[in-house]
């Protein structure tokens, strides 16, 4: 690795910031001494704030409906291949109920922007489970709604919600989305988000179709501005029924580079190892704990419908039931060094 290399390394580590030109030297550098050094001090940037704990969120995804039609979705609106579900309250507590038993102290309820599930519905759902389960959090993940919206689901009981911005550049953006979709929509709903006092994530794509270094440096400091709590980013992976079919899928290593140099920005953020960093790579979610993630999101959702949600190719873990999963994921953290802690895993 180059000396210059090496001092960029350690002025993130030491600033949390770099100029464009000195992020573009990290990002399109390939020497495997930087991508270690970078990760040994994400690591030891996580384990300051969060020793060897690893939080689980019980993903339960409740609804393959979506109104938009993003390009590379596997459940956007047009794609008439796909299986659409919804699931009800009860089925969503029970989901609830099963993880509870097994330790899960976090709820993250994704889904398709479905118009099925209005605030009302929504606000009785979110409601429902912070009555059943007062020591738990509650994570949306259910895209663009209005401020009003945000802040009703945040007075039933909501805390947290992830909005993945996808792109910070607005032609980018709009190379990936329809025109019905605005790029300031998206950018104001996060900004609505956290004057709600959700605890707020947001995130991208690595690898999506025409992205570039530029796109990669603006979504950087877009998040250095932004301060989010969570940051989610996963490789892109095309699906089979989309106009990105036959795109190439993102690098596993870029996205884990990211993903370290995101923790030497944000050191006390809530950074997932996704389940798409898995799908590419057997050990990725592993190999994303050693860059300096610190969650997980094993699924809940019934083994009836995991195949439904196919937002891309290939996804792992459709079959497992979810007791089934959290013994095999506690087998493999722990051969990382780290551990899956019974615990809120709120913010540092």
């Amino acid at each position: 690795m180059k000396p210059d290399l090496y001092l960029l390394a350690d002025k993130l580590e030491k600033t949390g910031n770099l100029t464009d030109e000195e992020f573009a030297g990290i990002l399109l550098c390939d020497d495997p001494d930087l991508f270690e050094c970078l990760a040994a001090k994400a690591r030891s940037k996580k384990e300051e704030h969060y020793e060897k704990k690893v939080f689980i969120r019980g993903l339960i995804e409740f609804t393959s409906y979506c109104r938009n039609n993003c390009y590379y979705c596997g459940i956007r609106r047009d794609n008439r291949k796909a299986a659409r579900y919804r699931l009800s309250k009860d089925e969503i507590l029970s989901c609830c109920d099963t993880g509870y038993s097994l330790g899960f102290r976090t709820f993250v309820l994704q889904g398709g922007e479905d118009p099925y599930y209005t605030d009302d519905i929504m606000a009785g759902i979110v409601g429902d489970i912070r009555d059943r389960y007062p020591d738990c959090a509650i994570t949306l993940s259910i895209g663009e709604r209005e401020k009003h919206s945000y802040q009703r689901l945040a007075d039933a009981g909501a805390d947290r919600y992830l909005l993945r911005h996808e792109t910070a550049d607005r032609d980018h953006y709009g190379s990936l989305h329809p025109e019905e979709m605005s790029f300031d929509h998206r950018m104001k709903c996060l900004w609505e988000l956290r004057k709600a006092g959700y605890t707020v994530g947001c995130g991208m794509m690595i690898g999506s179709p025409g992205q570039n270094t530029e796109h990669l440096i603006k979504d950087l400091k877009f998040i250095k501005e932004f301060e989010p709590e969570m940051v989610g980013m996963g490789p892109f992976i095309p699906h089979k029924d989309t106009a990105f079919a036959d795109e190439k899928a993102g690098s596993t290593q870029l996205t884990l580079k990211l993903i370290s140099v995101i923790r030497l920005m944000l050191p006390k953020a809530l950074i997932p190892a996704t389940t798409a960093l898995g799908t590419l790579d057997p050990a990725g979610r592993e190999k994303g704990l050693m860059a300096g993630a610190n969650v997980l999101m094993p699924n809940l959702s019934p083994v009836s419908v995991r195949k439904k949600y196919s937002l891309y190719d290939n996804k792992i873990c459709t079959g497992e039931e979810a007791a089934e999963c959290i013994r095999c994921l506690k087998e493999r953290v722990s051969k990382t060094g780290y551990e899956i802690v019974t615990d809120r895993g709120d913010p540092a």
